[in-house]
């Protein structure tokens, strides 16, 4: 999958501090690095935008068997 791939390669270099998962449902995965953030409504995201401040980057991945 290409969204694995995309967030395997963000978690395991060695400039990358933190990467926020951000989806409907629980992504399942651990590491040190990952953050999750589970938010129903992925088009209103005002109830959370506090928490995706300060980010560098923003990859845009669909599909439910990322990290399954």
């Amino acid at each position: 999958m290409v969204g694995e791939g995309v967030m395997q390669v963000c978690l395991e270099h060695p400039s990358v501090t933190e990467v926020l998962a951000l989806g409907r449902n629980a992504y399942n995965g651990s590491h040190p690095k990952l953050k999750e953030l589970v938010h129903a409504n992925l088009y209103d995201l005002s109830a959370v935008a506090d928490q995706l401040r300060g980010y560098d980057a923003c990859f845009f991945l669909s599909g439910h068997d990322i990290g399954r």
